[in-house]
């Protein structure tokens, strides 16, 4: 695709890890990438990378749980690069502790960046999908959907992310867009190791522990799910929508 017809994806959370690396693939896939992120300067890195590779991108800063700061970030992205027909709704937080220490402003935030903001996030994005007749919806749920200790907050948001997915493939599926989820098991990544310094134990240690549980006896890296990403919003996708993916080195975390 030429600069002119390229399509247009946005990336949340797209600063480091899964985000940056699912930014990246879709670049290389010929994808105009719009690198959102809460700090706009933390997602230059990714924008610069991308550029490097002779790619185009936007780094944009906003709030995915405040919906002025979404609906603006979208209409600079349909203004400076064109009107996004890829979302890939990445940007999360986690608040773990177990249910009788949890705040209510760990319920929350986790709530609000997670669930919220990938609700605002399609709200604001699907207007262009369906003009287009085309798109394609990649929300990132997790293993812990299933039930992980410590985690009440964050497996109830992820959890909740596979409720949204299946219901905006039936509302949206007969304007040529699909909605799928990838539940991604234990991916080395900045969120991991905080989660290992937080249980006092070293990181090298967590991820020889972690692999040893995986049947392809290995962690995930963030190129795993990028790569899980590039085939859902890919053209020959379109007859697959409403599912969940567990990319977790087996058939369960």
């Amino acid at each position: 695709m030429s600069e002119g017809t390229a399509r247009v994806a946005i990336v949340t959370g797209a600063a480091r890890g899964i985000g940056a690396a699912t930014a990246l693939r879709l670049a290389q896939d010929g994808f105009a990438v719009a690198v959102l992120d809460l700090d706009e300067a933390a997602a230059k890195g990714t924008v610069e990378s991308i550029e490097a590779a002779g790619g185009r991108a936007l780094a944009v800063g906003a709030d995915v749980s405040d919906a002025e700061q979404v609906e603006a970030a979208v209409s600079r992205i349909a203004a400076e690069l064109g009107a996004p027909t890829v979302l890939v709704n990445n940007a999360g937080v986690i608040r773990d502790n177990m249910l009788f220490k949890m705040t209510d402003a760990d319920w929350d935030l986790v709530m609000n960046v997670h669930l919220r903001g990938a609700f605002l996030m399609t709200r604001a994005v699907q207007k262009h999908m369906t003009e287009a007749k085309w798109g394609r919806i990649v929300n990132l749920s997790s293993t812990s959907a299933l039930g992980n200790r410590g985690q009440a907050n964050y497996s109830t948001a992820k959890a909740g992310l596979q409720g949204f997915t299946k219901t905006l493939a039936i509302e949206l599926g007969k304007f040529g867009v699909t909605a799928n989820a990838i539940a991604p098991g234990f991916i080395q990544t900045e969120m991991t190791k905080a989660t290992a310094e937080r249980m006092g134990i070293p990181f090298e240690d967590f991820v020889k522990g972690a692999a040893a549980q995986i049947p392809v006896a290995r962690v995930g890296q963030p190129e795993d799910i990028a790569h899980l990403v590039s085939f859902f919003v890919s053209e020959g996708a379109g007859f697959v929508s409403g599912q969940v993916v567990y990319a977790a080195g087996g058939p369960k975390a």
